[in-house]
């Protein structure tokens, strides 16, 4: 008879180690040499933070992240479009709160070649008027889809609910249907010259031991210049009336989609971060979470509800987000609030450890891949945190108990709710009045 083995539980893992340099242009270059990763992953991000948007042409940060790659330098749309197959690379920009992202997937063996069609891109983009016509084109349409999507006009309509009517924050990332129709080249070309390689980063991660990849930096972004952006991303401001609900009006709607946050903590909140990512998960992060043990499980009134602890510049969001039946709307989002709510009264040591386990012991697994690597540091450098701050965070993780979850939420989740529902007014806003809070309704 054979006896089964055991299994020992992991050892405490961290994250992969990198090295740091500045290089001459004035950026600062991050690798993480990943044996075994040939595929390699490059990121470039410099702080351009959103309220570097003229208030009329909002959006033009997006429309000229989507505009970059479609001709650089000597090569027009097409050709850029058979170089980057020709070499297997994927390339993606984009912006956001705290800045602008340029990044790539190459063959590790490519990885000379693609420096040099980044830095073209990056740097020589040519932003005709036809490819930024057509980019503006699109960003219309989407928000047309935006409109008829559930999700993201919950999304949207919860940033104008949340944030002081004045703030960034308030408004698209990607710009209006208004701002981003007044948006021409010129507009673009003139944001494209706010970027710069002072206070930039260039992550590269994947197996690296075939190449010396700080002199291949070097020499493709030597030409990099420019003053950059010196501004940073504004505090994040509530709205005075930010507590109430907010309905969405989708007539026949037999589904209501509700979007509900309160202030939650940053990364540099005091304590330590770890405690929030684990409270999410306790909450609405797995089919065995709290809110899904109600909702789901025994009211089947859901199919999922889903909660994140996201940190933002000097301030976060504590969110939660999911469909349920439109006939019971009201009593969904009661049973939901009282769950978030309840959630100060404390966690149990069995869900506790639980949620340790898969945040601290997946950990490998999420951050098994070049570009997972590449993407978390890119993260924490514009956070202006490093990666060690990632593997303080999960040996935090460890050492959490009940108590100290218990402590956090209630101290740093301010459990003040902003709700969005988008859904049929006509069937919901009544029993939803009858829970005691204001109810605003809009189109």
């Amino acid at each position: 008879m054979s006896t089964r083995p055991s299994i020992a539980r992991p050892q405490p893992w961290t994250f992969p180690a990198g090295t740091q340099t500045l290089l001459s242009c004035g950026a600062e270059l991050l690798t993480y040499d990943i044996p075994g990763q040939y595929v390699a992953s490059v990121q470039v991000v410099t702080p351009l933070p959103l309220e570097a948007e003229p208030r009329a042409i909002e959006g033009v940060g997006s429309i000229m992240a989507r505009a970059m790659d479609e001709g650089a330098g000597e090569h027009d749309a097409e050709e850029m479009v058979e170089l980057l197959e020709r070499t297997g690379m994927a390339m993606h920009a984009g912006v956001g709160e705290r800045g602008f992202a340029l990044d790539l997937d190459v063959p590790a063996r490519r990885l000379k070649e693609a420096l040099a069609l980044l830095v073209e891109v990056l740097t020589r983009p040519r932003f005709g008027e036809t490819e930024v016509r057509r980019q503006i084109r699109a960003r219309l349409a989407e928000i047309d889809q935006e409109d008829a999507n559930p999700g993201a006009r919950a999304v949207r309509e919860f940033a104008a609910t949340y944030y002081a009517p004045s703030t960034r924050a308030a408004r698209p990332t990607a710009g209006s249907r208004d701002s981003v129709a007044q948006i021409s080249a010129q507009d673009v070309r003139a944001h494209h010259a706010l970027l710069g390689p002072h206070g930039s980063s260039i992550v590269i991660a994947g197996d690296l031991r075939a190449a010396d990849v700080q002199e291949l930096v070097e020499d493709a972004f030597a030409g990099w210049s420019g003053p950059g952006h010196a501004g940073t991303p504004e505090p994040m401001v509530r709205a005075e009336d930010a507590e109430r609900i907010v309905v969405v009006d989708r007539p026949g709607s037999v589904q209501s989609e509700i979007h509900l946050g309160c202030a939650g903590p940053d990364r540099r909140v005091a304590g330590g971060w770890a405690p929030f990512p684990v409270i999410a998960y306790l909450l609405g992060g797995s089919p065995n979470a709290r809110l899904d043990a109600v909702l789901r499980e025994d009211k089947g009134y859901t199919y999922g509800m889903r909660t994140v602890a996201r940190p933002r510049s000097g301030s976060g969001l504590f969110l939660t987000s999911g469909s349920v039946r439109t006939e019971v709307t009201a009593e969904s989002l009661e049973l939901a609030l009282g769950i978030l709510d309840g959630a100060g009264q404390g966690f149990t040591a069995d869900e506790t450890t639980a949620g340790i386990d898969y945040l601290a012991l997946t950990a490998p697994g999420r951050y098994a891949t070049a570009d997972a690597v590449a993407a978390e540091a890119a993260a924490r450098a514009m956070d202006g945190l490093g990666t060690e701050h990632t593997s303080q965070v999960l040996a935090q993780t460890l050492s959490l108990t009940p108590e100290r979850l218990t402590q956090a939420y209630l101290e740093h989740v301010d459990r003040r709710w902003s709700v969005v529902i988008v859904g049929d007014a006509d069937n919901i806003v009544a029993p939803l009045q009858a829970l005691g809070r204001p109810v605003t309704v809009v189109e």
